[in-house]
């Protein structure tokens, strides 16, 4: 009996939770449903991208290790073939998602742009390649605990999340929508690097170990800048509209200007400039621009000694 009373309790328990679960009001901002045919887009196929865009960008470093260059064409066409239909499905997905014109337009015109979109943004993968050799080289050249540019290149989270932005970057500023997000985010789940792919983010730049790095959206970031771990490039405040909403995509980000050093745990918010050569030392707070050449570090700190417990 006793069995039979805690199987009709647990089917009450149960009961109670489902209307609660069910009711409207306490789902309709966590829930979505989808009024098309068309699935949301995937993490997992979208990690695939990643390890084939890898593969084309870093040849011989992922992907087939044993690419010889008389079999580089083959394999970076085969791989762009495949690319190509996974990449374009996804920006089809995220379209239907975020986009209520693929409702509105005719039958195939999301499609077709998603089609278009990902032929624009493979023509753009020499120049993301480039810029990695640059951000390669920054890291080599900057870490005397490197012995080659392959270590690099395999090891640091830096190159990795750089990937990433980089990529993703090239997708936001074709106005794709949701992709380039979960990529950084991919990144960020991955290196604990958080970049915003709607960042700026110039040449030769390295992230020294990179833990805890966090780049909002509208920062601007020169050629040959090097941040620490823990650095982060915030917002200060966020402007509101009538309605109290936050008023999104407004500058609010910091400036980083050419060969900037930035120590770990430094944290810097708003829309200020660090000017070209600046040092920001380690753990500092700043909230207003620096000019050229500055060098901003926290105050000593103070030792007190006590004897034999005295002062305590």
């Amino acid at each position: 009996m006793l069995i039979d009373e805690e199987a009709q309790n647990g089917q009450k328990v149960i009961a109670d939770v489902l209307e609660r679960l069910c009711a409207p009001e306490s789902y309709k901002v966590l829930s979505h449903r989808n009024n098309h045919d068309i699935p949301m887009p995937s993490v997992e196929v979208l990690r695939a991208v990643m390890d084939s865009l890898r593969s084309v960008l870093f040849p011989g470093y992922f992907g087939l290790a044993e690419l010889s260059l008389e079999a580089m064409p083959y394999h970076v066409g085969a791989t762009l073939d495949t690319l190509y239909r996974q990449l374009s499905e996804q920006i089809l997905r995220g379209m239907w998602f975020r986009e209520n014109t693929c409702r509105e337009a005719s039958e195939g015109y999301c499609t077709e742009r998603a089609h278009y979109l990902t032929s624009r943004f493979i023509q753009t993968l020499p120049d993301v390649r480039h810029m990695l050799s640059t951000d390669v080289q920054a890291a080599f050249n900057g870490d005397p605990a490197v012995d080659n540019p392959g270590e690099v290149i395999f090891c640091y989270p830096s190159i990795r999340a750089l990937t990433n932005y980089r990529v993703a970057h090239e997708l936001h500023k074709l106005g794709v929508p949701m992709i380039p997000r979960i990529i950084t985010e991919i990144a960020h789940s991955e290196t604990g690097i958080d970049i915003h792919p709607g960042a700026q983010i110039g040449e030769y730049f390295f992230m020294d170990h990179g833990t805890g790095i966090v780049i909002g959206e509208t920062s601007v970031i020169g050629k040959n800048v090097r941040i620490y771990q823990g650095v982060t490039l915030g917002a200060r405040s966020f402007p509101l509209d009538e309605n109290g909403f936050p008023i999104k995509k407004i500058p609010r980000h910091p400036i980083v200007e050419d060969d900037v050093t930035i120590y770990s745990g430094a944290t810097i918010l708003g829309r200020v400039t660090i000017g070209r050569g600046s040092e920001i030392g380690g753990n500092v707070w700043l909230a207003h621009s620096v000019p050229p050449g500055s060098r901003v570090l926290q105050g000593k700190p103070e030792q007190t000694d006590f004897a034999g417990g005295e002062g305590i």
